[in-house]
């Protein structure tokens, strides 16, 4: 098997994940404990700046960064779409790390304590993206991952602990996931590395280790749609303001959509809140 998976890998000693918040102003006061789960997404956004040359304006990119913190949404504003952002967010974090698979959090996996679990949803969108060009082949692998998914749906449903999870996911998962790898390394050594199967397979196998990282505890997610779910507001808020006045206005903004976030999260009307 070119890169299968044995049930005896999935056994973790992460420590508990101390993450301080690092917001620059006191409008929010986190009160929840330590998080052991951090998940995290981003997404580009501009804000007014003074121009370097006359009669032109300079947007230089930013990085909002959307995490889930003990399941609270946290939006952050971070100066410069590059590594450095994150660095300041991630400096003290140790526990899992769940990404998109974004190439400048590969740096953060290889830090003691910190493991990184890929997302199956982004993977998925590659192989949906194949269709077009190979729809049987990318076809039989998006069934072997809706395969995962239903079980997934199974420990919902049946209301499971984070015990129970992991070992229905041992169970089940992991012969699934292991049919999964064979059939991509199968259809890896025809497919032309510059089309969308191709593409498909490098991002599936590059990543394959996070992705199956879901299956080291069962508190971990599958995907990494919580994060992506809640970034919303933030996208749909762009195409409306088109920027930011400052980077600290946009710090503010993300101030309020983190309570946002969290008063929907609680059920809580976020005006009568404020």
């Amino acid at each position: 098997m070119l890169f299968g998976a044995k049930r005896e890998r999935f056994v973790s000693n992460t420590p508990l994940a101390q993450f301080p918040l690092p917001f620059d102003t006191e409008e929010i006061t986190p009160t929840a404990p330590p998080a052991q789960v951090e998940h995290i997404s981003d997404t580009r956004e501009k804000s007014k700046t003074k121009p370097k040359h006359p009669g032109r304006l300079d947007f230089p990119a930013h990085l909002p960064v959307e995490e889930y913190v003990d399941h609270l949404p946290l939006h952050r504003q971070i100066e410069r779409y590059k590594r450095k952002g994150p660095m300041k967010l991630l400096e003290n974090f140790k526990g899992y790390l769940q990404t998109d698979g974004y190439s400048i959090y590969d740096w953060f996996a290889k830090k003691p304590g910190i493991t990184h679990v890929g997302c199956m949803t982004h993977a998925r969108r590659y192989f949906e993206k194949a269709l077009s060009c190979d729809a049987e082949k990318a076809g039989q692998i998006m069934t072997l991952i809706q395969q995962l998914y239903v079980i997934e749906r199974e420990a919902k449903e049946a209301g499971f602990t984070s015990d129970q999870r992991k070992e229905l996911r041992l169970d089940k998962a992991l012969p699934e996931l292991n049919k999964l790898s064979e059939r991509i390394a199968k259809y890896s050594k025809t497919a032309l590395p510059k089309s969308p199967m191709g593409i498909a397979m490098a991002y599936t196998i590059q990543r394959w280790d996070n992705l199956l990282a879901y299956l080291y505890d069962g508190c971990l997610e599958i995907d990494n749609n919580l994060v992506e779910n809640a970034i919303r507001p933030n996208a749909l808020g762009r195409k409306n303001y088109l920027f930011a006045g400052s980077h600290d206005a946009a710090q503010r903004a993300a101030i309020f959509y983190s309570l946002f976030g969290t008063c929907k999260k609680n059920k809580v009307n976020p005006y009568l809140f404020v």
